[in-house]
């Protein structure tokens, strides 16, 4: 039998588990200082909700990504693609909760998409929303939040932001039909990737007239602090709702002792996101070249799941990508601890005491594994060296007659004779 895994897929060795939990609890500590509580959702969610008109979009990555399934009632199903909709249905199945709320949520999520380096078809999204404040501290916030998670974890990135409606306001400037518009804000949002030449070429295939790319070009590819970029859009677009939300914001992560940078190409591909719209990407893209977290402001799915785009739900959020972020721990800090025990306990005609030792370590909090095959004292030594756990415990007739274990550090080699409580304190 091929035992190979579903491409796309993974498993995660101890010691490769061990440091994404490390990471995931870094993540959750910083949510739950910023007064975040948790949520979970099903895997499994019901096709004509997941690709709702007030979800991600027919033209987006995610909607064509999708895995679709059929249950046994004939019921199209799908695997989630993200986490955003599913906050989007709870809310509205619960529409007198108080607002607002804010949730975190940290969970597996699927796509059918191409695999390279940090892209995988299942894997971890890290997202914190708030819901229920259309206020522009609520951006600020999930900002600030973002780079506390990002310095937590000493990474060296770059947060870059941008607004929806400012993209709308330069593309009906350049006279691009509405129609035509959310098809181009995702050509637009790859000219990172594909540089001026790829995006003119797509926009082009779309329809779009020279001239109108044209003016696109000059608004969006300019250099400059944020204020002096925005300025240079404002002096075209007039004094519109993005530029004020633009200018707002800026001045708020300034309270919060942030810095951003304004990207006016960045769209995000889903098309839910209705203001704010925000990236993180790594500063050296020698091991990841792709986004490490983005979201943004989504204020009208709710209504539309509720089907009444006029009912208030507005919301900003952000998704941390696990995977990508692995990638670059595993390079900068290694993967050493295969174990989550401190210390491994060898009975010599000793299994009894042993046994009770172990139970006390444990209820002292100490990790402690013991002997369970009686393999003797040198095969238990390699054991516990295979698995990099850091002390021994040997405990024969002569230790249980000083209350005393003979405590190896697995490192150095050294050994010396200690009760219970100064183990604790290893």
């Amino acid at each position: 039998m091929n035992l190979d895994r579903a491409k796309g897929t993974r498993d995660f060795p101890p010691e490769e588990k061990i440091l994404r939990d490390k990471v995931i609890d870094k993540i959750k500590r910083i949510y739950e200082k910023y007064g975040f509580s948790p949520l979970d959702t099903p895997t499994i969610a019901r096709y004509d909700v997941m690709t709702a008109k007030g979800g991600m979009g027919e033209d987006s990555d995610a909607y064509k990504e999708t895995f679709s399934l059929t249950d046994n009632g004939k019921r199209k199903l799908g695997l989630r693609f993200e986490l955003t909709f599913q906050l989007a249905r709870f809310i509205g199945m619960n529409p007198q909760m108080k607002l607002p709320f804010k949730r975190y949520q940290i969970g597996n999520v699927f796509r059918d998409g191409p695999i390279k380096a940090g892209r995988y078809r299942e894997f971890t999204q890290c997202d914190a929303d708030i819901v229920g404040s259309k206020r522009q501290i609520a951006d600020a916030e999930i900002l600030a939040l973002i780079n506390d998670v990002f310095n937590e974890l000493e990474l060296d990135v770059s947060l870059d932001v941008n607004n929806r409606k400012l993209l709308t306001e330069i593309m009906t400037y350049a006279g691009i039909n509405e129609s035509l518009q959310g098809s181009a804000l995702i050509s637009i949002d790859k000219l990172k990737k594909i540089k001026q030449d790829g995006v003119r070429g797509e926009l082009e295939e779309r329809g779009i007239s020279d001239e109108s790319i044209t003016k696109v070009f000059e608004l969006i590819d300019i250099e400059g602090s944020n204020e002096v970029k925005l300025n240079k859009i404002k002096e075209k677009v007039g004094e519109c709702e993005a530029v004020l939300e633009l200018e707002e914001l800026f001045s708020l992560v300034k309270d919060f002792n942030i810095e951003i940078s304004f990207e006016p190409t960045l769209a995000r591909g889903l098309g839910y996101y209705t203001g704010t719209v925000f990236e993180v990407i790594p500063n050296d893209t020698s091991i990841v070249n792709c986004s490490l977290a983005g979201g943004g402001r989504w204020d009208k799915m709710v209504g539309k799941y509720l089907g009444n785009e006029k009912l208030n739900f507005p919301a900003v959020g952000v998704g941390v990508g696990l995977e990508p972020i692995m990638e670059i721990m595993k390079s900068k800090i290694g993967m050493d601890k295969k174990c989550t025990s401190k210390i491994f306990l060898i009975p010599i005609g000793t299994l009894s005491e042993t046994i009770k030792i172990a139970q006390e370590l444990r209820s002292k909090g100490v990790p402690t594994a013991m002997d369970l095959n009686k393999k003797g004292l040198s095969k238990n030594l390699d054991y516990a060296n295979s698995w990099k756990i850091p002390y021994v415990g040997i405990i024969g007739e002569n230790e249980l007659a000083e209350n005393k274990i003979q405590v190896k550090n697995m490192e150095s080699g050294e050994e010396k004779l200690m009760t219970i409580e100064e183990i604790t304190k290893l």
